[in-house]
């Protein structure tokens, strides 16, 4: 693992939130940070959320800015991390390896304000969290939207993955995903909960399904009892 070097790239006063800019051996990541509100709990024990986007978008996903705006008012601190590729402005994500690379390469900022450091993501983003947990000494893992298969290849599984954490997992799946409903996910020592309705990208349709507000608020609800009782 490489040294990182943090540039830090703005702060919104308002918000605390702040952008760093760290290298890596992938090229430069970026973090934008959403600093816990809630103070019960002292510097260095406040956990932190590190959360990567899919291949197809970035930061700007719904449950991840949903998340972002939630969890710090319960005393998580949310990071969301966008990989080299997007940083560099490329419109196709690299292999699996390239991402895990980059990941590794913040892994040093995430864990510089010594709280307990809960990797995750969205789809690949998920993926990378649950394949490197384990050597990076993650808390836990939380995957959103987990690509289980490729949509209409079920025998293309990629459970080995999420079955491989090594530490306690929480699934979060959209009911009509096509990369994997919940009912097709294998027994495990995960933890999963539905989104009902909800696509890929946990888009609900307008007339069923507990609409868009509603959907994000039983994702947020699920990983902040999640969180509550894990750290």
């Amino acid at each position: 693992m490489s040294n990182a070097e943090h540039v830090n790239t703005g702060t919104t006063e308002e918000t605390g939130r702040r952008s760093e800019t760290v290298d890596t051996d992938a090229g430069p990541a970026r973090i934008t940070w959403f600093p816990a509100t809630d103070t019960a709990k002292t510097p260095g024990t406040r956990p932190v959320l590190a959360l990567g986007h899919g291949a197809g978008g970035g930061i700007e996903a719904r449950d991840l800015q949903a998340l972002a705006a939630a969890l710090p008012a319960h005393g998580v601190t949310v990071a969301l991390v966008e990989q080299p590729w997007r940083v560099a402005g490329k419109r196709l994500a690299p292999a699996p390896k390239t991402l895990d690379t980059g990941w590794r390469g913040v892994w040093p900022a995430l864990t510089a304000a010594g709280g307990p450091v809960v990797a995750g993501g969205r789809s690949a983003g998920a993926r990378v969290a649950c394949r490197t947990a384990a050597e990076l000494g993650a808390r836990a893992v939380l995957a959103l939207s987990f690509p289980l298969h490729p949509p209409g290849r079920p025998e293309k599984s990629r459970a080995d993955e999420l079955l491989g954490t090594g530490v306690p997992t929480l699934v979060v799946q959209g009911g009509r995903d096509p990369f994997g409903r919940p009912d097709e996910f294998p027994p495990g020592e995960y933890e999963i909960a539905e989104v009902p309705y909800g696509d890929h990208g946990f888009a609900v349709p307008k007339k069923t399904g507990p609409g868009q507000d509603a959907a994000m608020g039983i994702l947020t609800a699920a990983v902040t009892g999640w969180l509550t009782a894990l750290v």
